[in-house]
């Protein structure tokens, strides 16, 4: 018979302690993005005028974070092996992610450009939760980004275990390759569980448990975002 020996205790471990580390690394992260909205931006006679000129700060960290991701570890998975003759391979990807950042950021001050306010009080909250509103397009996929790096592999791991199982004539391998088609199903999959179930979730969420304005979602998104982002290049132990 098979007792509670066969039961990888470890691994047990590391999923229980994700309920523990999630919650309290993306909270202090978003807390600590929160706190900064509020020093430089809330808490100020023109909060209109700030949040047009220091939103576009958050929308680089959004681009540099996702293109730090991408190079130091998506990339390799499609064999492309980036080298700006920079020194380390940290060093090229954190020069070339602050200039995509650069470029995301002057793509949202763009956007930005073309908010103006409503209405005769300039500074109402609808009008400053309109700026934050811009920023919350770039949140969003940096969210959709993170997602899928940790989740759609969830999905898409027993599809690339049996394809290689397959392909190899029935011989069970302890690493599995991954062809390209079987990452377009789980991006496709998850794209049709948002349009189709997800936005239940996220009614729920951002109404029915805290009522969520732009200010704060972007927080909560960017967040959640570099939190399960980190998890996935180094390994931590999250749930997203």
């Amino acid at each position: 018979g098979i007792s509670v020996d066969a039961v990888a205790w470890a691994k047990v471990g590391t999923i229980a302690s994700s309920w523990v580390v999630s919650p309290l690394l993306s909270g202090t992260i978003a807390f600590g993005l929160f706190v900064s909205v509020q020093y430089l931006i809330l808490d100020h006679e023109d909060p209109f005028a700030r949040a047009k000129r220091f939103v576009p700060m958050y929308m680089w960290l959004v681009g540099f974070m996702i293109s730090m991701v991408t190079l130091l570890k998506g990339l390799k998975h499609i064999g492309i092996d980036l080298d700006l003759g920079m020194g380390s391979k940290f060093v090229n990807a954190m020069v070339l992610s602050a200039f995509i950042g650069l470029a995301v950021s002057a793509l949202g001050a763009l956007l930005l450009h073309r908010i103006h306010a409503a209405g005769r009080d300039v500074n109402s909250p609808a009008n400053i939760e309109r700026v934050f509103g811009v920023l919350m397009i770039f949140t969003a996929c940096s969210m959709a980004f993170a997602h899928g790096s940790n989740d759609v592999a969830n999905a898409v791991g027993p599809l690339a275990a049996i394809v290689s199982t397959v392909q190899s004539g029935g011989e069970v391998s302890s690493k599995a390759g991954l062809p390209w088609w079987v990452l377009a199903v789980g991006a496709v999959g998850i794209v049709i569980g948002l349009a189709t179930y997800g936005w239940r979730v996220i009614q729920t969420i951002g109404r029915k448990i805290t009522e969520l304005t732009p200010s704060r979602g972007f927080a909560a998104e960017l967040a959640a975002a570099s939190t399960v982002v980190l998890a996935s290049a180094t390994g931590l132990p999250i749930s997203t």
